[in-house]
């Protein structure tokens, strides 16, 4: 069973796993393999569900042996698509659902008594890996291209990736353990799951916590309710994206618009938010506001001005670079935004639809304790009963 289901849980689609037990000597079609998996990702659903319930009712005890030192926790979202069931074969009544994911890592860092990096790091101020970076985060969110720089930036990497995050820099926190939690419900759902994993390995007893996240309303509903006590720290690769499209699409002159981004870059990565949003209301009266209930183009200036200008504004409190460098915090969602990228390379597909719900909620759980670094999968399955109808001998 742990093997059925682990090729479940980790290969591209049911078929593939079952031509690859079929390789070791196990011959099983797809169908079962799904089944399986199917009815150990409702278990698995169930033990989250029940961490959550007892942390409500102040039963739930660390799991852990070693209270961690240092925390983090980081959410995100991704997207998969979902048909209704009872159906029928084909797909029926289709539908984009939005899968909340929670990362919670235990980190090593140390702390600096002055800023250890007060200047951004180069790969922040390389043309063409920026607009390459802004161009994924879009395609992360559904949103357009990134605007083009004209600019005649020196040759670099072909690529931007999760190791442009200032956390690989030396003085970064580095990963120890991670786990996650994954769901399709909302976030007043989400919350208390995310809550039931953090307190069963003891991330409100750690002396430092920081938790990461995008500029979405309802993660930091998520962190004043459930993670109080931890740093609010908002994703610095989103202020780049609000930073690099609202310099590229200004009235000014082309040959202005790198340095300017560059200028806003430095001021959000020192601290000097308040700067760049003053700025900014300057650049929105010099391009004009977006006319009530009117929806405009993506790439509209008056658009575009005003959501960096909102998203700055609003994120502020929880934009103090400095500091966190400082206390040795993360001060991007990478681990989050790679771990959904592993979800995705499971659960996306373009022939890929998931039962609504239980399919796509059983899927999600068996990744997530695939890709969770303490050997819950194994464990669960020790821990699992046998069929209650098969006879057993001594």
């Amino acid at each position: 069973m742990q093997c059925i289901v682990s090729a479940g849980a980790k290969l591209h689609s049911f078929a593939d796993a079952a031509f690859a037990l079929g390789l070791a000597g196990l011959s099983i079609s797809a169908r079962h393999v799904q089944e399986l998996t199917q009815q150990v990702g409702k278990e698995l659903g169930g033990v989250r569900d029940a961490k959550a319930h007892q942390r409500r009712c102040r039963q739930l005890r660390p799991e852990v042996t070693v209270t961690p030192q240092m925390v983090a926790v980081e959410v995100d979202g991704g997207r998969l698509r979902t048909r209704a069931c009872a159906c029928g074969r084909g797909v029926h009544q289709p539908e984009n659902k939005e899968d909340k994911i929670a990362c919670l890592v235990t980190l090593q860092s140390q702390e600096h008594p002055e800023d250890p990096q007060p200047q951004p790091p180069p790969s922040f101020l390389k043309p063409r890996r920026i607009q390459r970076l802004v161009q994924q985060m879009h395609g992360l969110v559904g949103g357009e291209s990134a605007p083009e720089t004209t600019a005649n930036p020196a040759p670099d990497e072909d690529s931007a990736s999760s190791s442009d995050a200032p956390e690989t820099e030396p003085w970064g926190p580095r990963r120890l353990v991670r786990t996650c939690v994954a769901s399709l419900e909302n976030s007043r759902a989400f919350g208390p799951m995310m809550a039931g994993e953090a307190q069963a390995r003891d991330f409100y007893a750690a002396s430092r916590g920081a938790f990461v996240a995008d500029g979405q309303a309802y993660n930091w509903t998520i962190q004043r309710g459930y993670f109080p006590d931890f740093v609010p720290i908002v994703d610095f690769l989103h202020v780049i994206c609000y930073l690099y499209t609202a310099a590229h699409t200004s009235t000014r002159d082309e040959s202005q618009r790198w340095p300017q981004y560059v200028a806003w870059l430095r001021a959000c990565w020192q601290g000097r938010v308040v700067e760049v949003v003053a700025e900014l209301e300057k650049e929105q009266a010099a391009v004009g506001r977006p006319p009530p209930g009117e929806t405009l183009a993506a790439n509209d200036p008056r658009r575009v001005v005003a959501e960096a200008l909102s998203y700055l504004s609003h994120n502020a409190e929880r934009m103090d670079y400095p500091r966190y460098r400082r206390l040795g915090l993360p001060t991007t969602s990478s681990l989050v935004e790679s771990l959904v990228g592993e979800f995705n390379a499971r659960v996306k597909g373009p022939t890929k639809f998931w039962n609504r719900p239980d399919g796509a909620e059983a899927i999600l759980q068996v990744r997530a304790a695939l890709l969770s670094e303490d050997s819950r999968l194994e464990r669960h399955f020790a821990n699992r009963p046998g069929s209650p109808y098969r006879r057993r001998t001594s």
